[in-house]
C-alpha cells in the first residue's frame, strides 16, 4: 500500500527504488563568491516565512553512485584536459573530487509516489530568496562564525616578531585621539591655503587614525577631510617613501573605501617607486593593499619582479609572507615556483605549524603547482604534528593536498583520529574543505563524515550556496547516508531553496548538489524543474564552466528514476548533441584504450566472435563504458552485434556454453589469493619505489588487470542479480573494465556516480 506524508516546511524530495511497485514515505525532521562572503545568520534563518513545501520520498534501486562534478573543474580547458587522463569521460569534468563508497548493507528502502510540481510554490521561493538577499543588503554587517573572520589568513603572522615590519596589525593598540584635537587638525586643513607640508599632512592622517573607531565613517565623509585628501594627492611626488606609508597605514585604520581617490594616486606612486624600496617596505606596502581590499595587479606584478631580484635576500618571514600576497591576489607568477618550491624545502623544518598552513594557503588560492615530491614532504611533517596544528592551518593543508590530488595514507589516517572531536568547534566552511578532501582523494572515514553529518544541522544556515553543494557532492561522491541521514539531507535541501537566488550567478552550484543528491537517491523535485527551465540553461551557458553534461546527467537520471516526474525537462535537440559529444569522445580516448581493447578481445575470443561483444556506452550520461552481452536461458551466448549486415547471414553459432565456473569467473572474477598483474608496470614500480600499495590519486594512469586469459575481479565486474531479471528471450549483461577512478581508496566500495550507474542499468534490466 502506499503511503504519502505531507510535510510542511522541507520541499519535496523523491527516492527512487528500482524494483519496487509499492511507496512509502518515511521523513524525520530535523555561491561561490569568495571565502569572505558574509554568512546568513541562524537568527534570520529562522524568523523567515518559509513557504509551505511538502518532501516526498520516491524509492530507488538499493545502487549509489560517485562523481566528480565539472562544477570544480577550473574551466573548460582544464576540464577537456582532464577528460583526456582519467578513468572514464565522466570522472573527467571534474579535477578536485572524486568520491567513493564500500559494499555496506543498506538501509531499509523508502518509497513514495511523486506529486505533481508546484510552479507558485518554486516561484514564492525564488521570490523570498530574493526578498532575503534584498533584506540581507539593506541590513549591512551580519553576525558570523569567529572563524569566518577575514583575519584567519594572517594568524601567522602572529608567531615571528619579524613579521611587524612587513605586514599590517590591525589589533595593535595605538594611543585614542581626543575629539577636540581631531577637530583642532580638520579646522586647520579647512583654513588652510592647502600649501602644507608632506611631512605635516603626514602627521595629520596619522593623527586623525587615531580617533575612536565609531568617528571614522563619518570623518572619510566630512569635506575637511577630503580636503586633506587633495592635498595629499596634490604633494604626492614629494612624500618621503616612509610618510607615504604612514598616509596608507592610515587609510587602512580609517577602512578608506578602496575605490577612493586618494588610493588611487598612492598606488601609482608606489607602483613608480618600488625598485627605490626595501624588501620589507614593498612587502608591508602589499600587505596595506590586502587590507584594504584594493585590487593592485600592476603592484603586483613589480612586486613579483621585485622578489625575483632580491630572491637570495629573502629571509623566512618574507618568503611566507610573499606566498601570503601570491595568495590572496590569486596569481601565480610561474618564473617564481620553480624557486618556490626549493625555498619550502630549505625552510620546511624551521616553519612554525601555521606558517606551513599560510604556505599552503597561499598556493591553493593562487592555483600554483606544486610537484608530489614537495606535497608529500610537506605532509610528511604535518602528519607527525597533527595534533598540535591549529584547526584553520590543517584545512589549509589539506585544501592543498585536494589540489595536488596527492594521497597521503598517514596523514588521512591522522585525520580520522584528529578531527572528529574538533568538528564540533569548526566554521562551517572548514567542515566543507574537510569533507571535500574526503571525497576529492576517494578516501571514506566514517568517523568523519558521521561527525560532520551529526554537526551540519544545527550550522547550516551558515552554508553558502557553495557550502551547500559541496556537501551534498562529498556524501554523493562518497555513497555515504549517515545516521541522521534525514535531517542532514533535510537541512541541505532548505538551505539550498533558501540559497535558490544564489544560482543565476552560480548555477555551478545547484547542478553539484542536485548531482550529489541524485547519486544516494534523492532527487528534489522543485530544484530539479528549476535546474531544467530554458532560463537556467540558458544561464549555464555564461558559465566559465563546462554544464551541459552535467544536466544531461541529471536529466535522464531523473528520467529513469522518477518515470512520474512532470517538471521541466532536458530539450530533445539538446540532449542529442551532448549524447553525441561524449560518444564522440568515447570513440577517441576511451574505446581505444589498451584495457578496453584487450578485454574486448578476450571476450570475443571466449564467446566466439565480435559479434557477442559490443563495446559502447550503455548510459551516455554516465560517461563510462560498458562491454554488452547477451545469454540465453541455458546460457549460451547470443549475436546481437552486427556492425555489417552482410555478416548476418554468415554467421555460424559459434559461442561456447558459459558454465557455472565460466560465469563465477566474469562475475565474480577470480579467487583473491591470486595476485592480478598490472598493465601499468611503470606506475606499479613508482609506487613500489615509494614503498606504497594499492593505487594512488595522483600517480599512475588507470589500470586493468587481466591474467591468463581469465578476467580479473578488480577489472571486469557484473552485478549477479542482472540474472534474476532476465527476460524469456535471456539476460542482458553489462561488464565495466574498472580503474581506481571507480572505488574508494584502497577498497571495493564504489564511489556514487557508479552506484548510480549500476542501479539505473538494473532498472533497465
Amino acid at each position: 500500500m502506499a503511503t504519502v506524508l505531507i510535510w510542511r516546511r522541507f520541499p519535496r524530495l523523491s527516492r527512487v527504488t528500482t524494483f519496487s511497485t509499492t511507496a512509502k514515505c518515511k521523513a524525520k525532521s530535523g555561491s561561490s563568491k569568495s571565502e569572505e562572503e558574509k554568512e546568513e545568520t541562524p537568527e534570520a534563518a529562522a524568523t523567515r516565512t518559509e513557504p509551505a513545501a511538502t518532501i516526498q520520498l520516491l524509492n530507488p534501486l538499493d545502487y549509489r553512485v560517485l562523481y566528480n562534478p565539472s562544477a570544480y573543474a577550473r574551466s573548460r580547458a582544464a576540464s577537456q584536459h582532464a577528460a583526456g587522463s582519467s578513468g572514464d569521460a565522466f570522472t573527467s569534468l571534474g579535477t578536485t573530487h572524486v568520491g567513493s563508497t564500500s559494499s555496506q548493507a543498506w538501509p531499509p528502502i523508502r518509497k513514495a509516489l511523486l506529486k505533481p510540481r508546484s510552479k507558485p510554490l518554486l516561484e514564492q521561493t525564488i521570490s523570498a530568496g530574493l526578498s532575503a538577499a534584498q533584506t540581507k543588503e539593506e541590513a549591512g554587517k551580519e553576525k558570523a562564525e569567529l572563524h569566518d573572520s577575514k583575519e584567519d589568513p594572517r594568524v601567522f603572522q602572529k608567531g615571528r616578531p619579524e613579521y611587524r615590519s612587513l605586514s599590517y596589525d590591525k589589533s595593535e593598540p595605538v594611543e585614542t585621539l581626543p575629539l577636540e584635537e581631531g577637530d583642532s587638525i580638520l579646522h586647520s586643513v579647512a583654513t588652510s591655503e592647502g600649501n602644507q607640508s608632506p611631512g605635516t599632512i603626514s602627521d595629520h592622517f596619522v593623527k586623525l587614525s587615531r580617533l575612536p573607531v565609531e568617528q571614522h565613517s563619518g570623518l572619510v565623509t566630512d569635506p575637511r577631510f577630503n580636503k586633506l585628501c587633495h592635498c595629499a594627492v596634490k604633494s604626492m611626488g614629494l612624500f618621503s617613501t616612509s610618510d607615504l606609508i604612514h598616509v596608507l597605514k592610515a587609510c587602512v585604520r580609517l577602512v578608506v573605501p578602496p575605490t577612493h581617490p586618494l588610493l588611487s594616486a598612492c598606488e601609482s606612486e608606489f607602483c613608480r617607486r618600488v625598485w627605490d624600496m626595501n624588501l620589507d617596505q614593498v612587502l608591508l606596502v602589499a600587505d596595506c593593499w590586502r587590507c584594504l581590499e584594493r585590487s593592485v595587479p600592476s603592484y603586483l606584478s613589480i612586486l613579483f619582479s621585485y622578489a625575483n631580484m632580491h630572491w637570495k635576500d629573502l629571509a623566512l618571514p618574507h618568503f611566507v609572507q610573499l606566498l601570503y600576497i601570491i595568495g590572496e591576489g590569486r596569481r601565480s607568477p610561474a618564473d617564481l615556483m620553480q624557486k618556490v618550491e626549493s625555498m619550502i624545502l630549505k625552510h620546511l623544518d624551521s616553519f612554525t605549524l601555521e606558517e606551513v598552513g599560510a604556505v599552503c594557503l597561499g598556493l591553493f588560492k593562487s592555483l600554483s603547482g606544486i610537484s608530489d615530491h614537495v606535497m608529500r614532504r610537506i605532509a610528511d611533517r604535518v602528519s607527525l604534528q597533527m595534533e598540535d596544528m591549529s584547526t584553520y592551518a590543517l584545512v589549509n593543508v589539506l585544501k592543498l593536498l585536494r589540489y595536488t590530488r596527492m594521497d597521503h595514507l598517514p596523514l588521512l589516517k591522522g585525520l580520522g583520529k584528529v578531527i572528529p572531536a574538533r568538528i564540533p568547534t569548526i566554521n562551517i566552511q572548514g567542515i566543507m574543505h574537510i569533507s571535500l578532501t574526503c571525497s576529492s582523494l576517494h578516501y571514506f572515514d566514517e568517523g568523519i563524515m558521521a561527525a560532520v553529518a551529526m554537526s551540519l544541522p544545527s550550522k547550516v544556515a551558515y552554508c553558502r550556496s557553495k557550502d551547500a553543494a559541496k556537501f551534498l557532492w562529498s556524501f554523493g561522491c562518497l555513497d555515504y547516508e549517515p545516521p541522521n541521514e534525514e535531517e542532514f539531507y533535510s537541512s541541505l535541501i532548505e538551505q539550498m531553496h533558501r540559497k535558490l537566488h544564489e544560482f543565476a550567478k552560480f548555477p555551478e552550484h545547484l547542478l553539484t548538489g542536485l548531482l550529489g543528491l541524485a547519486f544516494v537517491k534523492r532527487f528534489p523535485e522543485e530544484l530539479i524543474d528549476y535546474a531544467l527551465r530554458d532560463e537556467f540553461i540558458q544561464r549555464t551557458r555564461s558559465s566559465k564552466y563546462e554544464l551541459q553534461k552535467d544536466l544531461f546527467t541529471l536529466s535522464k537520471s531523473v528520467e529513469i528514476e522518477c518515470p512520474s516526474y512532470q517538471g521541466s525537462r532536458l530539450p530533445p535537440q539538446l540532449c542529442q548533441e551532448i549524447t553525441e559529444m561524449v560518444l564522440t569522445f568515447a570513440e577517441q580516448e576511451i574505446y581505444v584504450r589498451p584495457e578496453i581493447v584487450e578485454a574486448t578481445s578476450l571476450l570475443e575470443s571466449m564467446l566466439g566472435g565480435r559479434e557477442y561483444v559490443k563495446s559502447h556506452m550503455v548510459l551516455p550520461h554516465t560517461r563510462s563504458s560498458d562491454l554488452e552481452v547477451h545469454l540465453a536461458m541455458d546460457g549460451r551466448p547470443i549475436p546481437f552485434n552486427f556492425k555489417d549486415p552482410v555478416r548476418v547471414k554468415k554467421l555460424k553459432d559459434t559461442g561456447v556454453s558459459l558454465t557455472d565456473d565460466l560465469m563465477s569467473q566474469l562475475i565474480k572474477g577470480r579467487s583473491s589469493s591470486q595476485a592480478p598483474v598490472e598493465v601499468d608496470n611503470e606506475a606499479r614500480a613508482a609506487r613500489q619505489e615509494r614503498g606504497e600499495q594499492g593505487w594512488t590519486p595522483g600517480s599512475g594512469r588507470d589500470r586493468a588487470m587481466l591474467s591468463g586469459g581469465s578476467l580479473a575481479d578488480a577489472c571486469l565486474e557484473a552485478t549477479p542479480s542482472l540474472r534474476l531479471n532476465s527476460h524469456p528471450q535471456g539476460v542482458k549483461l553489462a561488464i565495466q573494465v574498472s580503474n581506481r577512478n571507480h572505488y574508494c581508496y584502497a577498497s571495493k566500495r564504489l564511489l556514487g556516480l557508479h552506484r548510480l550507474k549500476r542501479r539505473q542499468l538494473q532498472q533497465l534490466g
